[in-house]
């Protein structure tokens, strides 16, 4: 199960059992935390590595995901390869050892991403594990304005199936009505060049099967019209809930995003923390279904 922080300082008698809290956290905590840490002397440009350590991290722990905090030493390795390192697993950990991270006879079978942080960083432990959380009432509430946001997400996501279904109809009818009437046009104007030459049987034939054609669409081709306008009825009630989803989930993120804003701007606000929010809030209109129907990966 995924654990949550009900306090912004982490539990611990002593530094190392801090640290030993903090490694417990999901990746994305992790990170989160880290960023909050040093935000003011080296990580405000370092927020997109870290997304991308904590996306990397989840998508190689094949048990927990995202709820996972720390990688088997297989994974790790793939981790650091990943990443293009050359070191080792035992390399980074001799690392902590010498900086007090890591006690003499620690021998952990998992490798935390805090651990991978504080030696691609070599930063102060003692310093990450005393900083403050983030549980201030304006996060709180920012994350709610998050979840909500990624609730009409969901929905909008659900309503485009049905609507690009239907869009999909209406393409395939069009095509169908174009080559109907290629088709009789084709065959009118065959017809037209027969009234016109040969003997006079057989233009007079041409002419009455030409008034003919004229008269009337044929059968494939009024059923084609006719398949065009119900596939049309069928977008048209497609859409309306799928834009009505669409919009509503365009403004909850605008809403999250605006007041994402407005608390950074306040003092002693945890900058790592509202620059990951921004940047889910950033991730969600990426993959938010256009108003025409599909992605928009801009």
């Amino acid at each position: 199960a995924q654990k949550k922080m009900e306090s912004n300082q982490l539990p611990g008698r002593d530094d190392h059992e801090k640290l030993g809290a903090l490694c417990a956290l999901p990746y994305k905590s992790q990170a989160v935390w880290f960023l909050n840490a040093f935000w003011n002397s080296f990580a405000s440009s370092e927020g997109e590595r870290l997304w991308q350590y904590a996306q990397k991290c989840a998508e190689l722990d094949v048990q927990n995901h995202a709820a996972g905090g720390a990688l088997d030493e297989v994974n790790a390795h793939r981790f650091l390869e990943v990443l293009g390192e050359t070191l080792t697993v035992m390399a980074l950990r001799e690392k902590l050892r010498r900086s007090g991270a890591l006690g003499p006879t620690e021998r952990p079978k998992v490798v935390p991403l805090t651990h991978y942080l504080l030696f691609k960083y070599d930063a102060d432990w003692h310093v990450l594990v005393n900083s403050a959380g983030d549980n201030s009432e304006e996060l709180r509430k920012a994350q709610q304005m998050l979840d909500e946001a990624d609730r009409q997400a969901s929905i909008a996501r659900e309503n485009e199936a049905p609507f690009k279904k239907a869009q999909q109809e209406v393409e395939s009818a069009v095509a169908e009505v174009r080559a109907q009437e290629e088709a009789r046009n084709s065959k009118i104007a065959d017809l037209q060049a027969k009234s016109q030459t040969g003997g006079a049987v057989s233009q007079n034939k041409a002419k009455a099967e030409l008034a003919q054609v004229l008269a009337e669409d044929p059968l494939p081709l009024r059923k084609a019209k006719i398949t065009l306008e119900a596939a049309l009825k069928k977008a048209e009630k497609a859409r309306a809930p799928f834009e009505a989803a669409t919009r509503a989930a365009e403004e909850a993120l605008d809403q999250a995003s605006a007041y994402l804003e407005d608390v950074k701007k306040r003092p002693g606000s945890p900058h790592g923390r509202i620059w990951w929010m921004q940047r889910e809030v950033e991730e969600q209109k990426k993959y938010l279904p256009s108003s025409r129907g599909g992605v928009s990966r801009k």
